[in-house]
């Protein structure tokens, strides 16, 4: 049985009836990482003993009757800034090679266990969750499936990459200013950044507390509702992630919207992108039927607020190390985190200040429309080591630019899904669908109407 193409529904499905056992799943999905793995670079460490020795239980459960679970018998794997009982929890770094093994299980990990998902291993991404590319000089390039001669994104890329080359179902990441979107966008895949403190972070390794969000990484709508249902819940070990009520959207989830109000952000948004970009955007907008174009104010403000507050709270938590040990940073890394330790206090200040003026311009526009649609990413994956690109006839930076339409969101902490809109015989590029807080089931509606439409997945 070829296993490798079923969404995590489906494969679940077949362990729990017997059609397959959770064993047969591991190996299939084990032998398949270790025979692309050398070429793509994903894992940084395979998980196969405890893989199979969980696997083992289950079937031992389906004997007996006891089985339970939305996941059960369905192979997962995190990127490597998540807390895995028993390993170093790397975070892309040198640094933290010399670590203890972490004493438990991140909370999502614990979750999704509890579901009967199956970890098998961790992936790469950028150092400390800083970048767009998954370019680490400790770990090498975690290149694009769909063309090995150019980026999976970042910094979520290991966990993009492994789910398009269907090395497993689903994969977590992170999302900071567009770690999971923008590597979603390249690859094309579905990528959730769920609303700021809906997902516990307990033991993940932050980059930057007042933004980070973890988030999946899947090939199907109703995968992301289910998963995204697991993992809802309070924790009290994570301070941000406390009272909120499970906004519960997979028994909810249809393709209808036809009392929805979406419109398609203009200005920023349809500025310094490739005209293929616009017009995978205008391609939804036209299956949508969605006419208005509406503008979310100072989003180029946002973008540059996002940048101090970012590279603020990141220079400030690995300072230490940046005065003792700067040569076992990955140099790319290690130049913004010090740029950002220079950054003067009161911008710091103005720009936590403009962030509350912002949601309240944000708020405003989300009175009068549902959802928003907007380019996930100005272009499509580029080459690996390339530093610049050109748009609209500028020459620009590739890692800062990738996330230029991804900042403005994640920076109020806005639930955000990237759609991938897949190209026959081109990349895959984004769409984002952005709606107000805990609003993630109306996008997840959306984003079932256009699987529907656009035949992604069945």
């Amino acid at each position: 049985m070829n296993i490798h193409s079923l969404d995590a529904i489906a494969l679940s499905e077949k362990v729990k009836s017997k059609q397959i056992t959770a064993i047969e799943v591991v190996k299939q999905f084990i032998d398949k990482i270790e025979q692309q793995n050398p070429t793509l670079n994903c894992f940084t460490n395979i998980l196969k003993d405890r893989a199979f020795e969980q696997a083992d239980n289950i079937d031992n459960q389906i004997t007996k009757g006891e089985h339970a679970g939305s996941l059960l018998g369905v192979p997962f794997a995190v990127k490597n800034l998540f807390d895995v009982e028993g390993i170093v929890t790397l975070a892309g770094s040198k640094i933290n090679q010399k670590n203890s093994p972490a004493i438990k299980n991140a909370t999502a990990i614990q979750k999704l266990k509890a579901a009967g998902a199956i970890l098998v291993g961790t992936l790469n991404m950028d150092e400390y969750a800083y970048g767009f590319v998954t370019e680490n000089s400790h770990y090498g390039a975690t290149p694009n499936p769909l063309d090995l001669s150019r980026i999976s994104g970042g910094s979520s890329g290991g966990s993009a990459a492994a789910v398009t080359a269907n090395l497993v179902p689903f994969s977590l990441g992170s999302d900071t200013n567009g770690s999971i979107r923008v590597p979603a966008s390249l690859c094309g895949v579905l990528g959730l950044k769920p609303t700021y403190g809906r997902l516990s972070r307990a033991g993940t390794v932050l980059f930057s507390n007042s933004l980070d969000h973890i988030g999946c990484f899947t090939r199907s709508v109703r995968d992301m509702a289910v998963i995204f249902d697991v993992l809802q819940g309070e924790d009290k070990h994570d301070p941000v992630c406390t009272s909120l009520p499970p906004q519960l959207c997979f028994d909810k989830l249809d393709d209808d919207i036809s009392g929805f109000k979406i419109a398609v952000a203009g200005n920023y948004f349809q500025e310094s992108a490739e005209k293929e970009v616009l017009e995978v955007v205008e391609t939804v907008s036209k299956q949508l039927n969605v006419k208005e174009i509406i503008n979310i104010p100072e989003a180029h403000r946002a973008r540059a607020a996002a940048y101090i507050i970012t590279a603020s709270e990141g220079s400030n938590f690995h300072l230490k190390n940046l005065r003792s040990r700067p040569q076992d940073f990955d140099p790319a890394t290690r130049d913004r985190f010090l740029a950002g330790a220079f950054i003067p206090n009161n911008w710091y200040i103005q720009a936590q200040r403009f962030r509350r003026w912002y949601r309240d311009q944000v708020k405003k526009v989300f009175q009068n429309v549902d959802v928003i649609i907007a380019p996930t990413t100005p272009c499509v994956a580029t080459t690996l080591g390339q530093e610049k690109m050109i748009i609209n006839g500028e020459e620009i930076l590739i890692r800062p630019n990738l996330g230029r339409f991804t900042q403005p969101l994640s920076f109020i902490g806005l639930p955000v899904l990237s759609f991938p809109v897949l190209r026959p015989n081109k990349l895959p590029l984004g769409v984002q669908l952005i709606a107000a807080p805990y609003q993630e089931l109306k996008i997840l509606k959306v984003a079932a109407f256009l699987e529907k439409k656009l035949n992604h997945f069945s």
